[in-house]
Order: structure tokens, then C-alpha cells, then sequence
């Protein structure tokens, strides 16, 4: 059974680039190619303008060989240099149950004023 399935999307390192596609590296056994057709569904003069040697992308697994462990992947139809999903800056306000206690109130009514607001039809 195959550690990569057809269709997941999973994290590699390009080792290397060529004229016609991007060699990624997935883990210590696995190592794939981004075919040139694979990159873009617009037309592509130079593989460099969308990677760099080094780089961590984000690969959609389109074919598995589990006997040679090489895998085709794509990255056309993906946010491929979306690494991290963007976070909230959590806004450091104490600790204890008295900062809770102090703040619950103010909190509920931001809350609601925020869905409120969401809520409201702007004409």
C-alpha cells in the first residue's frame, strides 16, 4: 500500500530544476516530478519564475510508482506556496480566572456586535 495517494496534496523540496519540470523531494525514499505541463495552466517560458532550488512547496500527488518510489505531482491547480494557514495574533491579556471574570462581559458584547455587523444587509 502506497504512503501517497493519487489526489492528496502533501509538502516537498524542489532539488532541482530543469527545462522541463521541477524535481521534488517528498521524504528520505519518495521523489517526484512537476512536468512543465503541470505548472500552469497558461504557458510557462521558464520553470524558475515560479520555484527556486530549496524551496518548500505544497504538491498534488498525480501518480504513484511504488516499486522505483517516484511520484508525478502537479502544482496547477493549487495554492502551492501557501505554507502556513494564516493565524490570528492572539492578544496576551493575563492569566487566571480573575482576567476571565473581569472581561467575559466586554468580550460577549464584542462578539455579538461582530456578528451583528456581519449580519447587517448595507444597501
Amino acid at each position: 500500500m502506497s504512503k501517497y495517494k493519487v489526489g492528496s496534496i502533501v509538502f516537498g523540496t524542489v532539488t532541482g530544476i530543469e527545462n522541463y519540470g521541477v524535481f521534488v523531494n517528498l521524504d528520505d525514499y519518495y521523489t517526484g516530478l512537476i512536468h512543465i505541463s503541470e505548472i500552469s495552466h497558461g504557458f510557462v517560458r521558464d520553470v524558475n519564475d515560479f520555484v527556486s532550488l530549496g524551496d518548500t512547496i505544497r504538491v498534488k500527488v498525480i501518480d504513484v510508482d511504488d516499486e522505483s518510489f517516484h511520484v508525478k505531482l502537479s502544482i496547477k491547480d493549487i495554492n502551492y506556496k501557501s505554507l502556513t494557514p494564516k493565524r490570528m495574533k492572539i492578544e496576551e491579556v493575563g492569566s487566571g480566572f480573575g482576567i476571565l471574570s473581569d472581561n467575559l462581559n466586554k468580550w460577549i458584547d464584542e462578539a455579538k456586535n461582530s456578528i451583528n455587523d456581519n449580519n447587517t444587509v448595507k444597501s
